[in-house]
């Protein structure tokens, strides 16, 4: 593993874990000697995939939705945090630095998805970017794979969720509006912090907490819907926030916001406490404890119904404080309903090239 002395700046976790799907592991060799962070092995490596399938079915009975469209496999944000780093095991990375530095991008997905929307049984339902991992991550800026996919959303009047911690959603105004017109399209900001240096150690290359303000307040006065997702929460880290973030965030606009309470699954509970007894070894005791709490004594909650919200006194009392804020602050706005009347095949009844 790699070397316990180097902090790696840049990057969420510090290490690799072993992938529990391949006989064999491989370690990361030591920085010492490097003038910069990113020349270090975790520097971001790029795959191209070709799916047959773009769209994955939400059997969860904790997120809303049947269906999820993730344009890219792990996320360069390299949020420590992230309960989709397990799922980069299944592609042979590790769950660890290899999740934020070696991304799959789905170079095709807005064909799979117009073919999808072109078959003679498919039903309109509102389709959620970013189930797995952020559709608005950095390399977005270069290979548009979301725009892509909105453009289709916007060509057949489908209607689409999003939830991004990125301002680089603000580049796609234009066809949200058009979404949002019809009442096709519904944003959610996640906010986890608004204390700069927690955001730049937790998730290092995500947007500041006062830029994501900033997108929610462009976005709402450009009549998109937009509402925010705080998560997840951790006590003693960011949940003394909440009061805070939810005030910043209806005063910029936001018409309702929802939580998550952290659970650390698979990996990501050595990932994390791997990086919070290196960048806060006076709280990592504290932290960890409370997060066990939270869940029966355990990191890791993967029942439903209690691993997005927690159980025992400390998250219940949470839970009861924040409905309480969320009447009083954001009383008299609601997230309007879908239109699912909408949908229509385009005239040209042909397929675009992409």
């Amino acid at each position: 593993m790699q070397s316990p002395q180097e902090y790696l700046r840049g990057r969420g976790a510090q290490l690799n874990t072993s992938n529990p799907f391949l006989k064999a592991s491989y370690e990361t060799g030591d920085t010492e000697g490097l003038d910069e962070p990113w020349e270090h092995p975790a520097k971001t490596q790029v795959f191209m995939e070709h799916p047959k399938n773009i769209l994955n079915p939400i059997k969860s009975p904790d997120v809303p939705g049947d269906f999820s469209l993730n344009p890219y496999q792990g996320c360069e944000h390299g949020c420590i945090y992230c309960y989709a780093r397990n799922s980069h095991q299944y592609a042979g990375f590790s769950a660890g630095l290899d999740f934020e530095s070696k991304i799959v991008v789905k170079v095709n997905a807005a064909q799979r998805l117009e073919e999808t929307f072109r078959r003679k049984n498919w039903k309109p339902s509102p389709i959620m970017f970013s189930g797995n991992t952020d559709c608005y991550q950095p390399l977005e800026r270069k290979y548009e794979i979301t725009r892509q996919c909105l453009e289709v959303f916007d060509k057949f009047s489908h209607p689409v969720g999003l939830i991004t911690k990125n301002s680089l959603i603000e580049r796609d105004i234009d066809i949200l509006q058009r979404l949002a017109s019809r009442g096709l399209v519904h944003v959610r900001l996640t906010v986890t912090t608004l204390n700069e240096e927690l955001r730049r150690n937790m998730e290092p290359r995500t947007a500041s907490g006062r830029k994501r303000m900033e997108t929610v307040r462009r976005l709402t006065e450009a009549g998109i819907p937009t509402g925010v997702m705080l998560g997840p929460i951790i006590p003693g880290l960011n949940q003394h926030e909440t009061p805070d973030i939810l005030q910043a965030c209806a005063d910029a606009g936001a018409v309702n916001a929802g939580y998550t309470y952290i659970r650390l699954n698979g990996a990501v509970g050595e990932i994390f406490e791997n990086w919070i007894r290196k960048v806060y070894p006076d709280r990592a005791e504290k932290v960890l404890g409370q997060i066990k709490q939270a869940h029966g004594g355990q990191l890791n909650d993967s029942r439903f119904g209690t691993r997005m919200k927690g159980e025992g006194e400390l998250a219940e009392g949470f839970s009861r404080f924040f409905k309480l804020l969320h009447k009083k602050i954001f009383a008299d706005r609601s997230m309007p309903a879908y239109n699912l009347e909408a949908f229509r095949l385009p005239e040209d009844g042909q397929l675009s090239l992409f």
